[in-house]
């Protein structure tokens, strides 16, 4: 049943992924800039054929390669944990909707359509795979490192304090 619910929560966030660049596409011309929440951030649509902060410019077959790397471990991961630590396996969800949302963007644009500008501080812009992924990382981390401090207690290691 858990796997299902995992496999049902990752289709949902592709799917919100997809359909919020859809509409970024579809109502914002490329390069234009519109408020939307001012002071906090505004809509864009641009085309990043890198990674983060557009490093690697077209540089396609590698994201591809890494994607597949980490989706897979995450698929493993997940499949292997799926009764363990609920806060483990939503950061493994979240990385595993943003790297397929993302990646499908390579693969059907051969670029990631980027979106949320950041107004309040110099930020680069990007997406909501790009949040899903970023989320899930530090949520991992957080889940590795309790895990990591609560079996340390266990083994008559320090007491966290």
């Amino acid at each position: 049943m858990r796997k299902i619910l995992f496999s049902g929560f990752v289709l949902v966030l592709i799917v919100l992924d997809q359909l919020s660049k859809f509409w970024i596409v579809d109502h914002i011309p490329l390069g234009e800039v519109r408020p939307f929440l001012p002071g906090i951030f505004s809509l864009t649509y641009l085309q990043n054929r890198g990674a983060a902060f557009s490093i690697l410019q077209e540089q396609q077959w590698f994201f591809a390669l890494v994607t597949f790397v980490v989706i897979g471990v995450s698929m493993y991961y997940a499949n292997k944990m799926i009764k363990g630590s609920p806060w483990f396996l939503v950061g493994l969800l979240l990385i595993i909707a943003g790297g397929i949302g993302n990646f499908i963007d390579r693969i059907r644009l051969g670029y990631v359509v980027d979106m949320v500008h950041l107004d309040f501080m110099d930020f680069a812009i990007f997406n909501v795979a790009d949040s899903y992924l970023t989320v899930g990382v530090i949520i991992l981390m957080i889940a590795l490192w309790k895990e990591e401090d609560g079996s340390n207690y266990k083994r008559g290691g320090n007491s966290p304090r």
